[in-house]
C-alpha cells in the first residue's frame, strides 16, 4: 500500500467518503415524502411517478461501472470531482422540469452523476484498506454518515414540504451538491498514485471486468449485496404510497417512521462493525440474510391477513436493520481479492445494487396506490432468494484475508 494513501486515511477522510456514498440514497429519500404531489401536479400516475426512482437507479448502476474503470486509470480525486458538479447541476434543472418524461431524463443524469460518488468512494476505501475485515469495519463506519440519510431525508423532506413543493426539494439537492463538491475541492485527497494506476483504455477495463466476472466469490458476494438493495428499493418505491395513501399518515409521520427506519439501518450497521472483528464478515452477513428472510416473510404473511401498522412496522423496521449487516460485510467480501481493479471492482457492486433496484422499484405501483400485496411479495421473494444463495454457496468460497 503507497505511503500516500496511508497518510490520507484521517476520520475527515472517511466523514466525507461517508456523505459522498450518501449521494444515491439522498437523491432518493429527500423527495419520497413529495411522491404523491408530484404525480398529482405534472400529473402522472403512481407508477410513472415510482420510474423517476427507477430511472435514478438505472443512472446510478451505470454511472458506476463507467466511473469505477476511469477512476482506475485516471485516479480517483478528479473523476469524483467532475461527477459531484453534474449531480449539482442535474439536480436544479430537476427543479424546472415541465413534465414526467423530462424529468425521468433528468434524473437519469442525475443519478449517473451521483455514482461517482458511490463507486469511488468504495474504493478508496479498498485503497486505504489493509484486509477484507478491516474494509468490512470501514463501509460499517461509513453508515454512521451515509446512514443518516435515510434517517434524516424524508423527515427533512417531510417539514420542507410545509414551506415549498416538490421542486424546492430538487433545488435543496442542488445547494448540496455544491456544498459537497467545494468540500471535496478543498479536503479529498487523491489515493491512487499514478503508478498503481491502469493503462491501456478500454481494453484494459473490459480485461479488469472479465477477471471480476469469472470470480465466483466476487460474482456471489455482488449478487448477495444486489439481491439485499432490492429490500431498500422496493421500501422506497412503496413506503410513501402505503403509509400515506393506504395508512393515511401525513407527510411529517410518513418522514418520522422512515427516520426510525433509518436508525435500524444505521444500528445493524453498527453492530457489524462492533464483532466483524470477533465473528467475521461473512458469519454476520449470514446472519442479517437470515433475519431479513424470517421477517420479510413475516411481513408478507401480515400483509396478506391484512393486519395494521402494529404489525407491519416492526417486521419492516427489523428487516431493514437486517441489510446494515450484510451490505457493509457484502461488498467487503466482494473487493477483498482484487486491490489492483477497486474501482472497476466498486462499479460492478453498484450495478448489481442500484441495477437491481431498478428492476424492481416499478413492480411495486403495478396494482395502484392502494395495493399492498406486490411490495409484500417482492420483499419476501428478494430476501428468501438472498438467504437462500449464501446457503447453497456458503462451502465454495476463499477465505477473506483478516
Amino acid at each position: 500500500m503507497a505511503v500516500p494513501a496511508r497518510a490520507s486515511g484521517t476520520r475527515g477522510t472517511y466523514v466525507l467518503l461517508g456523505a459522498l456514498t450518501a449521494f444515491g440514497p439522498l437523491s432518493m429519500d429527500l423527495y419520497l415524502p413529495a411522491l404523491p404531489e408530484m404525480a398529482r401536479d405534472l400529473p402522472a400516475s403512481a407508477s410513472a411517478a415510482q420510474l423517476t426512482l427507477t430511472t435514478s437507479m438505472v443512472g446510478l448502476a451505470l454511472g458506476q461501472v463507467l466511473a469505477g474503470p476511469i477512476s482506475d486509470a485516471r485516479g480517483r480525486r478528479r473523476p469524483l470531482l467532475a461527477g459531484v458538479a453534474v449531480f449539482a447541476l442535474a439536480s436544479a434543472l430537476c427543479a424546472v422540469a415541465p413534465s414526467i418524461w423530462v424529468l425521468l431524463v433528468l434524473r437519469l443524469l442525475q443519478g449517473m452523476a451521483g455514482a461517482t460518488g458511490l463507486s469511488i468512494a468504495r474504493a478508496t476505501v479498498r485503497d486505504l484498506s489493509t484486509s477484507g475485515t478491516e474494509t468490512a469495519r470501514m463501509f460499517a463506519r461509513l453508515f454512521l454518515v451515509s446512514g443518516t440519510v435515510p434517517l434524516v431525508a424524508p423527515l427533512a423532506g417531510g417539514f420542507i414540504l410545509r414551506v415549498t413543493d416538490w421542486r424546492g426539494v430538487f433545488a435543496l439537492l442542488a445547494l448540496i451538491g455544491v456544498a459537497l463538491f467545494t468540500v471535496a475541492a478543498l479536503k479529498l485527497p487523491e489515493t491512487l498514485p499514478r503508478e498503481q494506476r491502469r493503462r491501456g483504455g478500454l481494453q484494459s477495463s473490459l480485461a479488469g471486468m472479465g477477471i471480476l466476472l469469472h470470480d465466483r466469490a466476487f460474482v456471489t458476494h455482488t449478487l448477495l449485496f444486489g439481491l439485499s438493495f432490492t429490500t431498500v428499493a422496493t421500501y422506497l418505491a412503496g413506503a410513501s404510497f402505503l403509509l400515506q395513501d393506504v395508512h393515511g399518515l401525513s407527510p411529517a409521520a410518513f418522514g418520522a417512521v422512515a427516520a426510525v427506519n433509518g436508525a435500524g439501518l444505521i444500528a445493524g450497521s453498527q453492530v457489524s462493525a462492533r464483532f466483524v472483528r470477533s465473528f467475521g464478515p461473512r458469519r454476520l452477513m449470514g446472519i442479517g440474510l437470515s433475519i431479513g428472510a424470517v421477517m420479510a416473510t413475516g411481513f408478507f404473511v401480515a400483509t396478506l391477513a391484512g393486519a395494521g401498522l402494529a404489525v407491519l412496522l416492526p417486521c419492516l423496521w427489523v428487516l431493514i436493520a437486517s441489510r446494515g449487516l450484510v451490505g457493509p460485510n457484502a461488498q467487503a467480501l466482494a473487493l477483498a481479492d482484487h486491490p489492483e481493479v477497486a474501482g472497476t471492482a466498486a462499479g460492478l457492486v453498484g450495478v448489481s445494487q442500484f441495477g437491481a433496484g431498478a428492476l424492481v422499484a416499478p413492480l411495486v405501483g403495478l396494482g395502484g396506490t392502494d395495493a399492498t400485496v406486490p411490495m409484500a411479495a417482492i420483499l419476501a421473494g428478494t430476501a428468501v432468494a438472498a438467504a437462500l444463495l449464501a446457503t447453497a454457496t456458503s462451502g465454495r468460497r476463499r477465505p477473506v484475508r483478516v
